[in-house]
């Protein structure tokens, strides 16, 4: 058997859409576990609908993604060049030999005429009007350099069988293909064209694409079979959609929610949670394990784990994903890629970042959480004293100023101040009050931090503000309550 060649061959016409990265995944998940390679292909012949930067946004997602290409436009190989519009001159030649065989012709047809076509056919479609012009027309029309397209001959009756890796045996009516275009006006071969000369030139062994494109694939094989060339394999993949407000599903669309993968990185998720989560919209592994590195998924990929069936793609899944990576990196991991968020709510504002990542690191869904989350530190946001008032804690109005003057001056009497001083003062404290350490905390951590959920608890906030800055805030609260 040839070496397993996949090859991922976006368009640059915009951002990466989920759909796009699955199948970008797929099809480097069946290189690698089969010791294959993995080609990164530009497809860029359908020129009105190529958007500027589109090429840096699909390297840039590939990278930060993980997917790292063993040949592509940046990186070389043997079958380059690897950028459709580079690759022109070689399909007009291909198409040539077909109608020299008698297997495509040219189709000489106005738009205007097509058009008239379409509006007065059942069905819309062409109906072959050039398909079998006489030798002298043709010559005549050519020399008047009248426009033309060319056209592969379909056959008119009988079927197309194909076999999916995925959907197994399709059979479909022939009668049903319309003698599909293969090199436009312009030059340029069709997406369905320069597709099969591409994969056929670069050896691509296994084709992964959405299965929208099922009904495509006869018009595929009978291009190779029209050349003579070995069919690759083909993985047509399930349909993703998203839940609508009703509890319906519908195909994944932006009003859904972020769809891109720049969106969900800017919206906090990790990468490395992005393609976990996304290998398994429409895979399943042989266990029911769900969290896998990219190399660990190599490993177990299968084609047979690839299902029919149409997968959701749920917004709360993915932030449990994200919440498990968090979790399962070290401290320091944490305070390195909460920093920027950090930044943004801390301005200028000097705290240990690591101390800090050590309470939101259980805390935190998504990194977009944290600025919201640690924004009292930077500044005591306004409060009303209310919030002292806690009945599981056993605060109220009367005794919270009690408890915080005396927070207060058991702090103030710190000679060290650090997180062990501060829990053995407050806990001391209350043991010598007699009453519950909530009691004591509850008051304390209220008034450093004017919010009643924070991350971590009161010793954690006293020890990240520092001595003079709790103070300071505890100053604040005990005015608040006097008032």
């Amino acid at each position: 058997m040839s070496k397993v060649r996949t090859r991922f061959a976006p368009s640059p016409t915009g951002f990466m859409h989920v759909g796009n990265l699955r199948t970008a995944l797929y099809e480097y998940l069946v290189a690698k576990s089969m010791n294959g390679a993995f080609v990164l292909r530009i497809e860029d012949t359908d020129r009105e609908r190529l958007v500027d930067g589109a090429v840096d946004v699909i390297y840039n997602t590939m990278k930060v993604a993980g997917l790292i290409h063993d040949e592509g436009p940046d990186v070389g190989g043997e079958y380059g060049p690897y950028v459709q519009s580079e690759r022109k001159d070689m399909y007009l030649p291909y198409a040539e030999k077909l109608i020299k065989e008698g297997k495509a012709y040219r189709c000489f047809c106005t738009k205007e005429r097509l058009e008239e076509v379409q509006n007065s056919t059942v069905g819309g479609g062409y109906d072959r009007h050039c398909r079998d012009l006489d030798q002298k027309e043709i010559d005549r029309l050519l020399e008047a350099g009248t426009p033309y397209v060319i056209r592969q001959k379909m056959p008119i009756t009988g079927t197309t069988k194909f076999v999916d890796a995925v959907f197994g045996e399709i059979t479909v009516d022939n009668s049903e293909l319309q003698d599909q275009i293969l090199i436009k006006a312009d030059g340029y071969p069709t997406y369905n064209f320069a597709n099969v000369i591409d994969d056929h030139t670069m050896g691509i062994t296994h084709v992964v694409r959405g299965s929208e494109y099922l009904s495509s694939t006869p018009k595929y094989n009978l291009l190779y079979e029209a050349f003579g060339w070995d069919i690759p394999t083909y993985i047509h993949l399930p349909l993703i959609n998203g839940k609508n407000d009703d509890g319906t599903v519908s195909k994944l669309s932006k009003r859904h929610g972020s769809t891109g993968f720049e969106d969900l990185i800017s919206e906090g998720y990790l990468p490395e949670a992005i393609i976990n989560y996304i290998a398994l919209l429409g895979w399943c592994p042989k266990d029911n394990r769900e969290i896998f590195t990219l190399d660990e998924l190599c490993k177990v990929f299968d084609i047979s784990g690839i299902s029919k069936s149409p997968s959701v793609f749920d917004y709360d899944k993915l932030d449990w994903f994200n919440a498990e990576y968090i979790r399962n990196m070290s401290v320091e991991e944490f305070a390195t890629i909460a920093t920027p968020y950090f930044k943004e709510a801390l301005k200028d504002k000097e705290i240990d970042y690591v101390k800090l990542a050590s309470i939101l690191q259980q805390r935190t869904v998504k990194l977009t959480d944290i600025p919201d989350m640690i924004d009292f530190f930077n500044e005591l946001p306004q409060y009303d004293k209310e919030l002292f008032v806690n009945k599981k804690s056993k605060t109220n109005l009367e005794n919270a100023p009690i408890m915080l003057k005396a927070v207060y001056d058991k702090l103030s009497a710190l000679s060290e101040y650090n997180h062990d001083s501060i829990h053995d003062a407050l806990i001391g404290l209350a043991t010598q009050l007699e009453v519950k350490n909530g009691t004591v905390m509850w008051p304390a951590r209220i008034a450093v931090a004017g919010k009643q959920v924070t991350p971590g608890g009161a010793i954690e906030i006293l020890e990240i503000l520092g001595k003079e800055e709790s103070l300071r805030r505890m100053e604040i609260g005990l005015d608040k309550l006097s008032n």
